[in-house]
């Protein structure tokens, strides 16, 4: 589980700059549309929070402690129920919120083998 927690680290701080500016781009796109919608806000939301993830799962790779684990299963989570609930017209905040589901679970799978 070291290695997964070194690549989805990686990957869940290069994905931050694509998310945040897809969110950017949604945002404007909810402002100049006048929709009402909260999609850009939520892709920034689960762009920092797969940021946040990605620090600590390259930070804790190592650590036999579980506390580690159960910090990327809340970040992870909380990424994942705001993209799924707030997508709105930004549609790709649903493939990264997949992504940071399947982070969660195996966040969850390394928190029950130890």
């Amino acid at each position: 589980m070291k290695i997964w927690k070194l690549v989805s680290g990686i990957l869940c701080m290069i994905l931050f700059i694509f998310v945040g500016f897809q969110s950017c781009a949604a945002g404007m796109a909810d402002a100049l549309g006048d929709t009402g919608g909260v999609s850009g806000g939520a892709g920034i939301i689960v762009a920092v929070l797969m940021l946040a993830g990605g620090i600590v799962s390259v930070a804790t790779r190592n650590s036999q402690s579980k506390g580690s684990d159960i910090a990327l299963i809340v970040l992870f989570g909380i990424a994942a129920l705001a993209g799924f609930t707030m997508a709105g017209i930004f549609k790709d905040l649903y493939i990264w919120a997949g992504w940071c589901l399947i982070c969660a679970i195996l966040a969850f799978i390394s928190m029950r083998r130890k």
